[in-house]
């Protein structure tokens, strides 16, 4: 597995395993399956509500801890009992728990929204106890992430941000790149928007590697150095997502890929003020 060096050294593998949307009662018995197949990163978050069952599989599949790279985000904190760097430590507290680990790989802020620098905040010191081997965000654009660089004492490691075909953040990532910080991938295929799966260009490109749309998708990924965690819960697919490291696009494909580029999300905009109000009303314990 290729991996890419984060900025305080750790060692991130490119490829790994989203659990966005898939329901609790199945996030076991998926995550049991993406580890069999071969996969040793996992992403997971609070707000996703199967940190345990993540941590469940971790524990059955008897993989050892240092072979594993677990991500895992916190929530948008609205201090209750206290003030936000309390309660971000509480909730690493509680994401620790549920998962059943004593620290986790990556801890990222969920959205650019609410206190988020007292956060980050409490953050540097969980990574400096060693409890969160790297820290992150995701969900910023440029101007937010710039912000919180140039004001506090730790840069984020990873940025996980919505790219795509369709999306394809390349003045995003070379920013990232000038400050140090990894660029990652959320929604990778766009959650089939667009017709990516029958995308005529994709599809050409895929016939001509013998390979599927999804697989080159993620090898145009890993080709640009960003990391990716595509989710399944079919174990075909997600053996199928594993093989992209035995072809390689050429330079004529990955600028076919290139100008699929509409230069706008699929989802929402994060700076659309309605968007913001319902993120940042939203609760998660």
């Amino acid at each position: 597995m290729k991996s890419v060096t984060l900025n305080n050294g750790v060692e991130m593998p490119i490829l790994g395993f989203g659990v966005f949307q898939i329901p609790e009662e199945e996030t076991q018995t998926a995550v049991e399956a993406a580890l069999a197949a071969g996969y040793r990163h996992l992403d997971t978050a609070a707000s996703y509500g199967n940190e345990a069952a993540v941590g469940a599989a971790i524990k059955a599949s008897g993989i050892a801890r240092e072979d594993l790279f677990v991500t895992t985000k916190l929530w948008i904190q609205h201090a209750p009992a206290g003030s936000v760097y309390d309660d971000s430590r509480r909730s690493f507290h509680n994401s620790l728990q549920r998962l059943g680990l004593d620290y986790v790989d990556l801890y990222l802020i969920h959205q650019p929204f609410g206190d988020y620098y007292s956060e980050w905040r409490a953050m540097q010191d969980l990574n400096k106890e060693g409890r969160a081997r790297a820290i992150g965000v995701s969900n910023f654009h440029p101007d937010r992430l710039v912000d919180l660089i140039d004001h506090n004492e730790i840069v984020p490691a990873v940025n996980q941000i919505e790219t795509h075909p369709f999306h394809q953040r390349a003045a995003d990532q070379e920013l990232m790149r000038g400050r140090g910080v990894q660029i990652e991938s959320w929604g990778p295929f766009a959650e089939g928007k667009n017709n990516l799966f029958s995308d005529p260009v994709l599809s050409a490109i895929a016939a001509a590697h013998g390979k599927s749309v999804a697989q080159v998708v993620l090898r145009w990924m890993i080709q640009r150095d960003v990391v990716v965690i595509p989710k399944s819960v079919r174990p075909e697919r997600m053996a199928q997502n594993l093989d992209v490291f035995g072809f390689t696009l050429t330079e004529e494909q990955m600028n076919q890929i290139t100008a699929l580029d509409t230069g706008a999300s699929l989802f929402f905009d994060h700076r659309d003020p309605a968007m913001v109000s319902w993120l940042g009303g939203r609760r998660y314990s």
